[in-house]
């Protein structure tokens, strides 16, 4: 399945509608405790999305993909940035209302992670979308990064949702050896991950290696 460019804007204004608009403040949004399993499904009330793709599971590496960085506009492959704990937060799209909510969290809440963890949020927004979202929201200690092109990293993670191509709202800690030692997907994607229990997971990590 290929996801062009050009479809963003016109899913962005369904995704408007699916996930309601912007604005934060600390949010009144459910926080789920549940997950399910990569490659299996999610919801929005009665609908049902199905994850598809190659799923990843606790011990393994991340997979070997392309992600676009929002600020550098260069290709990474966080597979290979070993040596340091990694903090993904994993969003449908950035300038929807829980989006928006789970990325100020990871960046204000997640303030106690700098400088021992790098935290970053994974959409697939276009890179002007995450960079201008950046910069009004005054988040730009967290990295941003984009699986606009092809979806590959949705569907080398069992993350990309069927029909509407976009990634399913997570949360992946990746250990300094490369392997990911947490993960959380959000069964009802309108609510907000479990980020307090993912943080204290990610200070463990470091604790453990410091």
């Amino acid at each position: 399945m290929t996801f062009f460019v050009k479809d963003f804007f016109v899913i962005s204004g369904i995704l408007l509608l699916l996930f309601g608009g912007c604005g934060f403040s600390k949010p009144d949004i459910p926080m789920e405790k549940g997950s399910v399993t990569p490659g299996t499904a999610v919801h929005r009330g009665d609908n049902t999305f199905t994850l598809i793709g190659e799923p990843v599971s606790l011990g393994q590496p991340l997979p070997s993909v392309p992600l676009v960085d929002a600020q550098s506009m260069k290709d990474v492959d966080l597979s290979q940035e070993k040596g340091k704990i990694l903090f993904l937060s994993i969003v449908p799209s950035i300038d929807t209302k829980v989006c928006e909510a789970q990325t100020h969290y990871l960046g204000e809440e997640g303030d106690e992670l700098a400088p021992l963890i790098e935290r970053i949020t994974i959409s697939r927004d276009t890179l002007f979308a995450q960079k201008r979202f950046a910069e009004q929201a005054k988040l730009t200690d967290v990295r941003y990064l984009s699986d606009y092109k092809t979806g590959e990293f949705g569907k080398s993670s069992g993350l990309l949702m069927e029909g509407l191509a976009l990634l399913a709202r997570s949360v992946i800690v990746v250990d300094k050896q490369g392997k990911i030692r947490y993960i959380q997907v959000v069964p009802e994607i309108t609510h907000l991950p479990d980020m307090e229990t993912a943080f204290e997971k990610a200070l463990k990590l470091a604790k453990e290696d410091s």
